[in-house]
């Protein structure tokens, strides 16, 4: 019997949230919570949907290259964690300022530790 093929993670276009109402609305109609270096809004979407994301990168989050950064390391977090969601969800990343100077582990541990706590992943085994 052959193993079942991995599960690819793209996160092509179709899984960013680009317009302005989509965010809206997440904030709008969607839960939030609050960290130190990140808040992440969150809407759950029907079971059909595909999960999306968004990422905001407010000027106070440092020069440009900075939320660039900041930018693609979200995105890149979400990408890797996206088939673990437990619903397909529209999420909304915030980054703060301090959410620069944390290492790649810190910041993927506290977006799987909000994540866990929100019910958006299954909780650890």
């Amino acid at each position: 019997m052959a193993a079942p093929a991995p599960q690819r993670l793209r996160l092509p276009r179709t899984a960013r949230l680009q317009r302005p109402g989509d965010f809206a609305r997440v904030r709008r109609l969607g839960q939030r919570v609050v960290r130190p270096g990140l808040v992440i809004n969150w809407l759950v979407r029907p079971e059909a949907a595909r999960s999306r994301v968004g990422v905001v990168t407010p000027r106070t989050a440092g020069p440009a290259v900075q939320r660039s950064r900041l930018r693609r390391r979200l995105r890149e977090l979400f990408r890797r964690h996206q088939h673990e969601l437990v619903a397909p969800v529209d999420v909304v990343l915030v980054a703060r300022a301090a959410l620069a100077a944390r290492s790649w582990a810190e910041l993927e541990r506290d977006f799987l530790e909000v994540a866990r706590q929100c019910s958006l992943l299954a909780p650890k085994a």
